[in-house]
């Protein structure tokens, strides 16, 4: 049997995050929701996601702080989901480490292809070598 991928998603709105997660589900991924920054670093240790769908606007720890945190550590793909549309916004969160950057509201197959591509392409990479 083949493990599924695990998609961590952080979301503070209830309802998004369970839509994202039954659109993920119906994709034969295996998620874990958990509402805030923190709640989300401490994730990534014990849930060890394969990828990450990270809200901005989260209570306490914002999104780019958490993206900044864990770009000290680790290179996980990281999909920020955001109502903010701002140009100013989606580079900031792309500079910070982001693999992409979807705007709220979106179309549930676009988000699913989002996520599957950027697996591929980590997934893709091949081992740096030596030469």
């Amino acid at each position: 049997m083949v493990n599924k991928q695990r998609i961590l998603i952080v979301d503070d709105d209830e309802n998004i995050a369970e839509l994202i997660s039954l659109y993920l589900i119906k994709e034969c991924f295996d998620t874990h929701i958990v509402s805030d920054g923190e709640a989300a670093l401490t994730a990534v240790k014990t849930y060890q996601p394969d990828l990450m769908l990270l809200d901005i606007m989260l209570p306490g720890i914002d999104g780019y702080e958490v993206l900044r945190e864990l770009r000290k550590a680790s290179n996980l793909p990281v999909i920020l989901l955001s109502a903010k549309g701002e140009v100013f916004d989606k580079v900031l969160g792309l500079e910070l480490g982001a693999d992409d950057y979807i705007m709220k509201p979106f179309d549930s197959k676009e988000m699913v292809a989002r996520v599957k591509a950027v697996l591929r392409r980590f997934q893709a990479e091949p081992p740096v070598s030596s030469a």
